[in-house]
């Protein structure tokens, strides 16, 4: 009787391996962010001297972006602005989140979101009765370009976001 239960048990697992393999080829929680891998330099004059990277790390678990970009000194702002994010799977293992850190001081948890085209990538903060609400997004224009707008909105009116830098960056050839 052992044999007989474990002989189907056996052929169920043998056969659902490959669609379970097949289906995590299929589910990669980082495809929407592939028009995105790599390094990207700033265009314009806005974006001279600016550059950002967006790479896989820890075996693929997490995504990391770096961007430097060149903005002059103000008393808001040290100079050339530095930050790092960090872009992780969010417990239900569907959807992602992100960690911003930057130069200034500044911390930012994200929500990650696509348009159903997956050709924009949307992080989100959560709104917050005595804070700004951010928003960061990427919109894919071509396979080596990208416009990049980052908005602020006041902590009374969360949905109500204002531009507050917007850009261009272009993929570096051979990357």
């Amino acid at each position: 009787m052992k044999n007989l239960t474990a002989l189907p048990l056996a052929l169920v697992i043998m056969l659902s391996e490959g669609q379970f393999t097949k289906a995590l080829a299929n589910d990669d929680p980082w495809a929407p962010f592939q028009f995105l891998i790599g390094e990207w330099v700033g265009e314009g004059k806005q974006g001279q001297g600016s550059h950002f990277s967006l790479t896989p790390d820890l075996q693929g678990k997490i995504l990391v972006r770096r961007n430097h970009a060149e903005l002059p000194a103000d008393r808001f702002r040290p100079g050339p602005h530095e930050d790092l994010m960090v872009i992780y799977k969010s417990e239900d293992g569907k959807s992602a989140k992100a960690i911003y850190f930057d130069n200034e001081g500044h911390l930012i948890n994200y929500a990650v979101t696509f348009s159903p085209d997956k050709q924009t990538l949307t992080f989100i903060s959560p709104a917050a009765p005595s804070a700004p609400r951010f928003r960061l997004t990427y919109q894919k224009e071509a396979e080596d370009r990208v416009g990049i707008k980052f908005e602020i909105a006041p902590p009374e009116k969360p949905e109500e976001f204002k531009t507050y830098l917007e850009g261009k960056a272009r993929k570096k050839l051979g990357r």
